[in-house]
């Protein structure tokens, strides 16, 4: 933690309030960052380990989940600057040898309009829930060391019916940036790690944040994340901080840190990444839920907002930022997952407490 007057907890007690109210409610640890106008503020709450009694790391390595897709979104539209993929490609040209629909674009995948099925599975309108590859209960915890290739995930989703017509609706498909990245391979004959180091990480400085592809390790510092499960009639905990997240891909397998990821928002938000017209077009979104090119957008009562959370067992992190990038909320989480996502609403809600302290001002100061 800096030595900066504005970086000590008890200049924003709001904040740190905040984040004890999230660990109140059920959190096992969380580090929070947030950068505006008074400066920087770091702080945590709750402890590093379950049992334990020293405090979470404030800026410790963190598995962000779906926070992934913003890097890969912004990974391939660096290639569109470059001029190595076109937004409109078909992908079916990068990509023939899983005959996919040829009307399916790089920039569907991108905003989730393809209409493919979700490789972790989907849940229809009806209530009807159509499973993928496992990713709950003992199954996971027996599997979570396993490796599935991307290519396997694609096919997985390739062998079910397409949710609509591409173009025709959104339905969000951690499968979808499964394709992006290997179109990013593809068009670049580069690992994906390599291309997202060559044109985000170096540029920026980022060296908390890895694409770790089928590696179960976590860097360290790191909080810890557990999962619960049911075994022959008995609970079990287990630690899932080192895990195989191949499982999901580059729906979301990267881990950062808390200024790692304000840096990068920062500096996305602020136009220091993306030549303008392709920030736009990542920034505009479609009418269902406002997701863009791997962003959300988000009104609140302080302005538009951008972001892209993410969640993974036992751990998640919190991405937002201002339009301009001079204002942004970073966090991660840890906690005890279980089969049944009973942290869900209390993950839903600490999205909303933030937002509303940091940029809606509705915390007192």
């Amino acid at each position: 933690m800096s030595t900066n007057l504005s970086d000590r907890p008890q200049d924003r007690p709001e904040l740190q309030a905040a984040i004890e109210e999230l660990v109140g409610s059920g959190f096992l640890g969380v580090q929070l960052r947030v950068n505006d106008e008074r400066g920087a503020w770091v702080g945590s709450a709750g402890v590093r380990e379950l049992g334990g009694s020293a405090a979470p790391l404030t800026d410790g390595h963190v598995r962000i989940g779906s926070s992934t897709k913003s890097f890969v979104a912004t990974t391939v539209l660096l290639l569109v600057a470059e001029g190595r993929i076109g937004l409109d490609d078909r992908v079916a040209d990068h990509l023939p040898e899983f005959g996919l629909d040829r009307r399916i674009t790089v920039r569907m995948l991108l905003q989730h309009t393809s209409g493919i099925f979700n490789h972790t599975g989907e849940l229809y309108e009806d209530g009807t829930i159509v499973l993928g590859v496992p990713w709950q209960g003992k199954e996971w915890v027996d599997n979570r060391f396993r490796t599935y290739p991307p290519e396997d995930l694609v096919r997985l989703s390739l062998s079910r019916p397409a949710r609509f017509e591409p173009g025709a609706g959104w339905s969000y498909a951690n499968t979808n940036y499964v394709l992006a990245r290997l179109v990013v391979e593809r068009a670049t004959g580069r690992p994906f790690a390599e291309e997202l180091r060559r044109l985000v990480l170096e540029p920026l400085g980022l060296t908390g944040t890895v694409a770790p592809g089928a590696s179960p390790e976590i860097p360290e510092p790191h909080n810890h994340g557990y999962y619960r499960y049911e075994d022959a009639g008995r609970q079990r905990t287990v630690d899932v901080t080192r895990q195989n997240p191949s499982w999901v891909g580059a729906g979301g397998d990267m881990i950062s840190t808390t200024r790692d990821l304000h840096t990068y928002f920062s500096a996305l938000m602020a136009g220091q990444l993306l030549p303008e017209a392709l920030l736009a077009e990542m920034r505009t979104p479609e009418e269902t839920v406002g997701y863009g090119l791997g962003v959300f957008a988000q009104e609140t009562a302080g302005g538009t907002v951008y972001h892209h959370n993410g969640a993974t067992m036992g751990s998640a992190a919190l991405m937002y930022g201002a339009a301009d990038g001079s204002r942004t909320l970073t966090a991660g989480l840890t906690w005890v997952d279980d089969a049944d996502l009973s942290i869900a609403p209390a993950f839903q809600a600490a999205q909303q407490r933030l937002v509303d302290a940091v940029f809606c001002g509705k915390l007192a100061r």
